[in-house]
């Protein structure tokens, strides 16, 4: 049975950390990126940063904890991010929870849920299935507020902006 961990962190550094990965979803946002950021901590401090790049990239992998994680991995020389913690703005999909699993990263934290996709309790839980042999900590809600705000600020100004230039299709109303 895979180890269980639990929070080593308090409230203040839990929004400490998000506050971090807010600003990297408004680098996001400002590039015409859905705004989610990342960060990845170790010892109190971020070793890794990441937000949101496909539409820059055209690569469907370079999500913002996707980014995080390889920044990481190049700081300690090492795919295995044992001992750190993830912060995410939104709660991460199957590939992003996937590569937190296969990193061995022990603690996840995220701000708003992800209905469409969210794999760490929203549509199904990643993190919870006995045979993967790790089981990292994982708490949503930190911020959650203004994580989602940050989302539905994106998406009401981007129908705007296209209801404006006339390319909103029906599903945008």
């Amino acid at each position: 049975m895979a180890k269980r961990y639990e929070s080593t962190f308090t409230e203040e550094e839990k929004e400490y950390f998000m506050r971090e990965a807010m600003k990297e979803a408004h680098i996001a946002g400002s590039l015409e990126e859905v705004p989610i950021g990342a960060v990845l901590v170790l010892n109190g401090e971020i070793i890794g940063r990441g937000h949101n790049l496909r539409e820059t990239t055209q690569d469907a992998t370079t999500h913002a904890e996707m980014t995080a994680i390889r920044k990481a991995n190049e700081v300690l020389t090492s795919w295995r991010l044992e001992d750190t913690a993830l912060f995410v703005t939104v709660e991460p999909c199957a590939m992003c929870s996937g590569a937190c699993l296969l990193a061995r990263i022990p603690e996840i934290y995220f701000g708003a849920t992800n209905p469409k996709g969210g794999t760490a309790g929203t549509v199904l839980n990643l993190f919870d299935i006995p045979a993967f042999n790790h089981a990292p900590y994982v708490e949503g809600g930190v911020l959650e507020e203004e994580c989602a705000a940050i989302m539905t600020g994106f998406f009401k100004e981007r129908r705007v902006r296209k209801k404006n230039s006339g390319n909103l299709s029906k599903n945008e109303v």
